[in-house]
């Protein structure tokens, strides 16, 4: 029998979590793993000027509107404040001056309500959305409470962030437990793609553009290499020599065009398809390598079921990239998990809420009721949680 979910006088923790890491303006409530409101103010327009985030504005701009967009959370999400379990902030990684502002908003509402405070790492909150689920009044995959336990998701197992920030291949041995498997040694796959995409003129952030261009170029006609294909490191990602690679292609094609106003339109497709194919090719590689040489327990399948592939961050909106992943997953017999919308492949805060829900507990180390311990965490890796 279909599962029904209560309302929120339910045991589950309902949480406001706020996330200030970037760019983007966010704040949520969930209940256990379910997703009631998931509001998100993005700055991108105007950073799009600077071709980066200004860390000044961003932090001046998640001033004027973190109010708003906790109001506007709260609002939508129908649960009055004072039913609220606790409050969830992203501590780290991500801009020093940006954290600062979700924190002290976040210990100002704790502190007011007489609610713990849960500090989450920004990485873990990508590596568990897949996990998240819509508010609907049905769902089997829930039990009573709207819970998921470790055991519904075959812990261990392994989990991909691929965002603006950070590309890392983790092994998920428990909530709160993360090993770092693969990373990047330079750009992330986000910020490479967004950097191709303004060689092209496409603006900032260019990486959804890049991958509208995609599909209608050949990634055949422009030959770019694949990073690290003659390394001996195996694994580690690494999107540096690709990006100066294409750079000096755009560069050369520009001086040898014909067309005085620059790349003409079948250019920038197919650029933008090389481009995209070479570093999707790369994060293959590197996946299939770390999952076929590397003794994990994840691979020793209890009773023949399919093991779990969680895949967050916000190149994980991208449909080849997904695609491929599947292609993965069928080839070594992975379920490959996506967020269930694209509004939580990007940063936002209602993955950070699913993390803080998925380890609430008093007795955890960052459940926190001294509000001074928590402070931003910059480069806080998600192996140090």
């Amino acid at each position: 029998m279909t599962k029904q979910f209560p309302s929120y006088k339910s045991q589950s923790p309902i949480i406001l979590s706020i996330d200030t890491s970037c760019d983007e303006t966010a704040a949520a409530v969930t209940r256990g793993v379910v997703v009631l409101s998931n509001v998100i103010w993005s700055q991108a327009a105007a950073h799009a000027q600077f071709g980066g985030v200004m860390p000044s504005l961003a932090q001046r701009m998640h001033r004027e509107r973190i109010d708003f967009v906790i109001d506007r959370a709260i609002s939508k999400s129908q649960i009055p404040i004072t039913k609220l379990s606790a409050v969830a902030v992203t501590a780290g990684p991500g801009l020093a001056i940006a954290l600062e502002v979700g924190i002290a908003k976040a210990k100002e509402l704790a502190g007011k309500y007489q609610l713990p405070l849960i500090p989450v790492n920004h990485i873990e909150g990508h590596v568990l959305s897949p996990l998240a689920r819509p508010n609907i009044t049905h769902n089997p995959s829930l039990n009573l409470r709207g819970e998921i336990k470790e055991d519904d998701i075959g812990l261990p197992n392994l989990g991909l962030v691929v965002s603006g920030g950070h590309t890392e291949l983790i092994l998920i041995n428990k909530i709160g437990d993360y090993k770092i498997l693969a990373k990047t040694l330079d750009d992330a796959l986000g910020e490479a793609l967004d950097k191709a995409a303004r060689m092209l003129g496409l603006g900032y952030p260019g990486g959804a553009i890049l991958e509208k261009m995609a599909k209608l170029g050949n990634p055949k006609i422009y030959p770019l290499p694949l990073p690290m294909a003659r390394s001996e490191v195996k694994n580690s990602f690494s999107f540096s020599g690709l990006k100066t690679a294409f750079y000096r292609l755009t560069q050369r094609i520009n001086r040898d065009s014909s067309i005085s106003s620059g790349l003409s339109s079948r250019q920038i497709y197919d650029l933008s398809s090389a481009f995209q194919n070479r570093a999707f090719q790369h994060l293959e590689r590197v996946i299939k390598n770390v999952i076929q040489n590397t003794p994990l327990p994840l691979f020793n399948q209890r009773g023949g079921s399919e093991r779990v592939f969680l895949v967050g961050g916000g190149v994980a909106a991208n449909m080849e990239l997904r695609k491929r992943l599947r292609k993965i997953g069928k080839e070594l017999g992975l379920k490959i998990l996506f967020p269930y919308s694209t509004k939580l492949t990007g940063d936002n805060a209602a993955m950070i809420g699913i993390a803080a829900g998925l380890r609430y507990n008093p007795h955890n180390s960052l459940f926190a009721t001294k509000y001074e311990l928590v402070d931003r965490k910059p480069r806080w890796s998600v192996e140090e949680i």
